[in-house]
């Protein structure tokens, strides 16, 4: 596949991990998991045998795990393994409000005498980087050059920025191209413009189109127009609606409808949490932007970040039941500690999406009198 502009961070990542001399650490900057889920399966198929997952991949959070345990799992050989890979999450969580100093200290004694048999990459996917970064909000700008500035000295900085639509165009006539397939321009172009140039959503996309059309070799406007996300669509609103009433059954009859509907089934889950927690980050900015209309959502969410027209009145509905910042920061936290969880490889992933949708279709409990959150008060 010919080099894309906006995949050029994560290409030069992937050759320098393949390199004699990698970096002891990385820090993947970005919210375009697209770019992301790449960048792990770079790192999983160089360093982490299938058989050995268990005994050599760690998936930290820094919500929960301390920068300094997470230090001292890098620095201690494993003796079931002859290689170590820990992903960090929750980078936000050495910003916060605090110096941090012990912290960072920790980090540039770790890396001063790093452990060859290791590596660490730093998630910073709470920032959002456009597929132009001049136009990149000041304020996240400000926190990304702090992660250099912190973390820059020893580990390299990939950027995740959000896929530019030209290139996610290029990327499925190509990808389709490596499949035998001839995906028309125009047929490209409307399935980018559709899914908003949400990587994620066109790569699973073109797969069961991939598959809609096989023995043809040619993927047409009528194909994309026929097979394309719709109804899968509506059904996760339905979800979010149902969740945004407190109906706890209805929103559990929807997620096992969604399961039943998924080609991959519960190995779908991935896919599943990720759109819930895109559809709670578009109803945060709806409620911290005041969104009362759909023609303001479209400047209150980026490009690459908008969702389909269909579904923007009822999400400016379901958004506005919440009534603080802090019921969809707990969403959101609900569910990456079910994406953690489901990345460790549970018995029952299907178990892991109905407890969390239970927990995000509960009652919120009443604030204490006089509450402040300090966790999100000084976000890098």
């Amino acid at each position: 596949m010919a080099a894309l502009r906006s995949f050029a961070s994560v290409d030069r990542f992937q050759a320098e991990i393949a390199s004699p001399n990698p970096k002891p650490g990385y820090v993947l900057v970005g919210d375009e998991l697209f770019l992301l889920e790449r960048a792990r399966k770079a790192v999983l198929a160089q360093f982490v045998p299938g058989d050995l997952r268990d005994f050599c991949l760690h998936d930290l959070d820094l919500a929960e795990t301390s920068i300094f345990d997470a230090l001292d799992i890098a620095r201690t050989p494993s003796l079931m393994a002859p290689f170590q890979v820990i992903f960090i999450r929750n980078l936000k969580n050495l910003y916060t409000r605090g110096a941090k100093k012990d912290e960072f200290a920790a980090i540039d004694a770790y890396f001063r005498v790093a452990n060859p048999q290791a590596l660490i990459l730093f998630v910073a996917d709470h920032l959002r980087i456009p597929a132009d970064l001049r136009r990149m909000d000041y304020q996240e700008k400000e926190r990304f050059d702090r992660i250099r500035e912190t973390l820059g000295d020893w580990c390299g900085v990939v950027e995740m920025g959000r896929v530019d639509e030209g290139d996610a165009v290029r990327w499925v006539t190509e990808y389709a191209a490596q499949q035998q397939a001839n995906f028309e321009q125009d047929a490209a172009r409307e399935l980018v413009d559709a899914l908003g140039a949400d990587m994620m959503l066109i790569a699973s996309e073109v797969e069961k189109l991939l598959l809609y059309t096989l023995g043809k070799g040619r993927i047409t406007l009528g194909d994309v127009e026929t097979q394309v996300l719709a109804a899968k669509q509506r059904s996760l609103y339905e979800l979010t609606d149902a969740i945004s009433r407190h109906d706890r059954a209805a929103a559990l009859a929807l997620l096992h409808g969604l399961l039943n509907a998924s080609d991959g089934g519960e190995d779908s889950a991935i896919g599943h949490l990720y759109m819930l927690a895109r559809t709670f980050r578009q109803m945060l900015i709806i409620l911290e932007k005041n969104v009362r209309d759909t023609r303001a959502i479209w400047q209150a969410l980026w490009q690459g970040f908008r969702m389909p027209p269909f579904a923007a009145e009822d999400l400016i509905r379901q958004a506005r039941r919440y009534k603080t910042r802090r019921e969809l920061t707990r969403a959101l936290r609900l569910i990456a500690r079910a994406d953690l969880e489901l990345r460790s490889s549970p018995p029952d992933k299907r178990l892991v999406l109905e407890r969390l949708i239970l927990d995000l279709a509960a009652e919120p409990k009443p604030t204490p009198p006089g509450f402040v959150s300090g966790q999100y008060a000084m976000e890098i």
